[in-house]
């Protein structure tokens, strides 16, 4: 699905141990991968380079990876000054289609407070954000997370509501994996979630069927790139339901995009972009939208 990864770790995160799992990577379809650990320094202190820094990063990652498989290159790059700025440098240098990044639980208040690496970046990127709880990554045993390397995106949760975020979202989900290359999606759960209607059985039943029908008219897209999937319709409280359904299915990412994530109209209409990053425990892959 993805050729070119950067994967961005701050030591904390967990991210570094991936570096023990390039051939899985590369059994996933990445050929090119670049390690960034970008190291923040305050406005007001001009960013310098630092040999010894970057060595002592270079070599703590490159201990780990063992031999490198001919058909993948991998870089380790050290960059001083904010991580955003850092990050989008790193893919327009390197040319990277997928970052990985490790995101913390928040609320939005926190964010707006203290900020947020990862909704700050959703604001801004281009490519898609793989973003993986540190909780996940580092409860996971080497065996496990050998698998997950190598099946990053096999099974993918697809909320879908007809709007134009989810529309686009499908799209580019179709497109990527039209030629099915190695680590694309196997399966996909297109998912629909009726919020509460009220006690009007005849409304619910107009819903219901109307979020059906929605499924079934982008589903043959999806099926067209060789994926298999499944549409369900839900009732209740969508960001719950998709949390419980990645649970349920053995989801393997949550997919999703938005235009609202980390902007100010998030304090007054809930996003649901938003929520998912901010509650989800499985991994979401998500994808910017088109930028004007």
């Amino acid at each position: 699905m993805f050729e070119r990864a950067l994967v961005c770790t701050d030591f904390t995160d967990g991210l570094y141990r991936l570096a023990s799992f390039v051939p899985s990577l590369a059994a996933s379809g990445i050929k090119h991968i670049v390690f960034l650990h970008a190291v923040a320094v305050p406005e007001q202190q001009i960013p310098r380079q630092d040999d010894k820094r970057l060595v002592q990063v270079r070599d703590r990652l490159m201990a780990r990876m063992g031999e490198i498989p001919d058909q993948i290159e991998v870089k380790v790059e050290v960059a001083w000054g904010k991580p955003v700025e850092a990050i989008l440098s790193a893919i327009k240098t390197y040319q990277s289609d997928v970052v990985v990044l490790g995101t913390s639980t928040s609320n939005l208040l926190s964010e707006k407070l203290f900020g947020s690496t990862s909704i700050a970046l959703c604001q801004k990127i281009t490519v898609p954000i793989l973003m993986l709880r540190p909780e996940l990554i580092c409860a996971l045993t080497n065996e496990e997370l050998d698998l997950r390397c190598r099946h990053l995106f096999r099974y993918l949760l697809i909320p879908y509501d007809a709007s134009e975020a989810s529309q686009y979202l499908v799209q580019q989900i179709a497109r990527l994996t039209q030629a099915h290359p190695a680590g694309s999606p196997e399966r996909c759960l297109l998912y629909t979630v009726v919020a509460d209607v009220g006690r009007d059985p005849a409304i619910r039943t107009y819903k219901l069927q109307a979020a059906q029908e929605n499924l079934l008219a982008v589903q043959p897209s999806l099926e067209a790139a060789h994926i298999t999937v499944k549409a369900e319709v839900a009732q209740g409280d969508p960001v719950l339901q998709v949390l419980a359904a990645a649970i349920d299915e053995d989801i393997t990412a949550i997919a999703t995009s938005s235009r609202t994530v980390g902007k100010l109209i998030e304090y007054s209409i809930s996003s649901f972009t938003g929520d998912i990053l901010r509650r989800s425990c499985h991994p979401v892959l998500y994808f910017p939208p088109e930028k004007p």
